[in-house]
């Protein structure tokens, strides 16, 4: 895409972080922005900041795991400014850390929920809707270095991420063998400084887990993690690289280079038929153990 003003984009997660980002970047370059997140306080809070700024915006309480609010934000996205052009499936939560056969099947169907059903559902939607407008435009799903790298107490996350690069592969593939004017983009950051670690504030009541001790090992972990994510990326320079990945009609967006390393050293094990190894972008902590 080369055009954006008053044209319209869909940011899912827009409340906080990459996706809030990506809604001002986008009403920067002159773009009608459709806010929807499920956290209401903070919707509203956004749209009110970013309209003193000029912005042409609509909010939509949505909660992406539901294919029926996906469809109401886009009916209300098409009632409100007739069309759409970029979607942005960004709406995600990091879920408990822990053992893969310790974690509970509640926070798998939260994460899943969430990170997944929730692209699933943006490209359900919205893909048919953006076809039948014939015009140019753009489909951005947010995914993780954690599609590419696996870590130990982090499978429920890293498997939404993994499905999410190979659909959104799948779905550029196929709308270039239909000579489709829609494009894709699937966005894998490292850390970024969200509050991404803090998102049970959104945790819906029945898919809660009891708080449990938590093992040192993955404890120093999960600590780790928070200490980079506080002093990672700022999400408007993700937002710029999205900017431009669009119109340079760019698939893979890597904001972070030198993780890409780890990404060659996982592909050679496996063409090399090595057994998976761990080796973290980052000093762990003492306390962790040695994988």
């Amino acid at each position: 895409m080369k055009e954006f003003k008053d044209r319209v984009a869909v940011v899912t997660g827009a409340a906080s972080g990459i996706g809030r980002a990506m809604a001002e970047r986008f009403a920067t370059a002159g773009m009608k922005i459709v806010l929807a997140d499920v956290e209401e306080g903070a919707l509203k809070k956004t749209e009110g900041e970013m309209r003193a700024q000029g912005a042409t915006t609509l909010s939509v309480v949505t909660d992406v795991s539901q294919a029926a609010q996906v469809d109401a934000l886009a009916r209300k996205t098409l009632d409100t400014f007739g069309a759409v052009h970029i979607v942005c499936n960004n709406a995600g939560v990091g879920g408990d850390m822990g053992t893969t056969w310790d974690q509970t099947l509640e926070n798998w169907q939260w994460v899943i929920g969430v990170n997944l059903w929730g692209v699933i559902h943006g490209i359900h939607t919205f893909v048919p809707i953006m076809q039948q407008q014939g015009t140019e435009g753009h489909i951005v799903n947010t995914a993780s270095m954690a599609g590419h790298l696996s870590s130990p107490f982090m499978s429920v996350y890293d498997v939404t991420k993994f499905a999410v690069v190979t659909m959104s592969e799948s779905l550029h593939l196929e709308l270039l063998m239909n000579a489709s004017p829609i494009k894709v983009s699937v966005l894998c950051p490292g850390f970024v400084k969200t509050n991404i670690i803090d998102s049970a504030r959104n945790r819906p009541a029945h898919l809660t887990t009891p708080e449990r001790p938590i093992p040192e090992s993955y404890q120093a972990f999960a600590e780790m993690a928070r200490m980079m994510i506080a002093g990672g990326m700022p999400p408007s320079e993700v937002a710029e690289k999205v900017f431009q990945a669009i119109v340079n009609e760019q698939f893979y967006i890597f904001p972070h280079p030198e993780f890409m390393q780890f990404v060659r050293t996982r592909m050679e094990n496996i063409l090399s038929g090595t057994n998976p190894t761990f080796n973290p972008p980052v000093p762990m902590p003492e306390g962790t153990d040695k994988l």
